[in-house]
């Protein structure tokens, strides 16, 4: 990443193996999981990646699926072989938690069959056959990195059949600016239920109607849970969240009055 979110991230990750692809290099800030080594890499300018925001399959013969991000610039690629007595979403978990400690917004978090096709994923998504694997094996995030807000990571974690276990680790700095890109509700909710938060900083006091829209589908996936909005705008947008139709017994209110809004949720 640039300079901005590398000085914020801590490095606790192995040091190059001496098994590592030559030439290659672990993605700068992102710590590579215990014993693991680089079997693939790729660093080009002016390549033209599609990321799903959503599951992916084929349909008559081409790629579908229901969102994406479209961009095209300087990628970073890297293809770690783990260890063989882990898995590729234990690789995942651990480059994922860091993301979220530093403060990079997930757009779309998948696991197993909710992803769709491997082979889709491997061949078309990543050009990498090695990652293809049993459907039930895998694991996609895509993050927008907090401080170069036209910076993507990818990570892909898969196990495969023979149980030989793979994370692919992208990073794709855009060369023109991406504009607004709306998380998936389902990444939102699983987020909220994996951390027990989510943390809003870039939404202004005043509702905006997509974003209340956007959260309340959140909340409308899993009609059981509550949760406890903080910040200065937080009132106005529990209002907001029930104008939506969320009932108010669901909704709570903190004290804090940070910038942005944080939801909390309520055990």
């Amino acid at each position: 990443m640039r300079s901005a979110w590398i000085a914020g991230l801590t490095l606790l990750g192995c040091v190059a193996s001496a098994a590592d692809l030559p030439g290659s290099s672990d993605l700068e800030g992102l710590a590579r999981f215990p014993q693991s080594q680089i079997v693939g890499f790729k660093q080009d300018s002016d390549v033209e990646r599609i990321y799903p925001l959503d599951s992916i399959r084929r349909i008559s013969g081409k790629l579908r699926m229901s969102d994406q991000v479209n961009a095209t610039g300087d990628l970073l690629a890297i293809t770690y072989q783990l260890p063989d007595h882990h898995s590729g979403i234990e690789a995942f978990s651990q480059a994922r938690e860091q993301l979220v400690e530093q403060g990079a917004q997930l757009l779309y978090w998948c696991e197993g069959r909710a992803c769709g096709s491997s082979s889709l994923w491997a061949n078309q998504i990543f050009q990498r056959s090695m990652l293809y694997g049993p459907e039930a094996q895998q694991a996609f995030l895509l993050a927008r990195v907090p401080a170069e807000a036209d910076d993507l990571v990818a990570l892909y974690g898969i196990t495969r059949g023979n149980g030989r276990p793979y994370l692919q680790v992208e990073r794709l700095q855009s060369a023109t600016p991406l504009g607004v890109i709306r998380p998936n509700p389902a990444t939102l909710l699983r987020q909220l239920e994996s951390t027990g938060e989510l943390r809003l900083p870039l939404l202004p006091a005043e509702p905006v109607a997509d974003w209340a829209a956007l959260l309340a589908n959140v909340l409308r996936l899993d009609s059981t849970i509550r949760i406890s909005l903080g910040g200065e705008g937080a009132p106005a947008w529990r209002e907001a969240l029930v104008a939506e139709r969320i009932s108010a017994r669901r909704l709570e209110l903190d004290d804090g009055d940070e910038a942005g809004l944080s939801i909390m949720l309520l055990r």
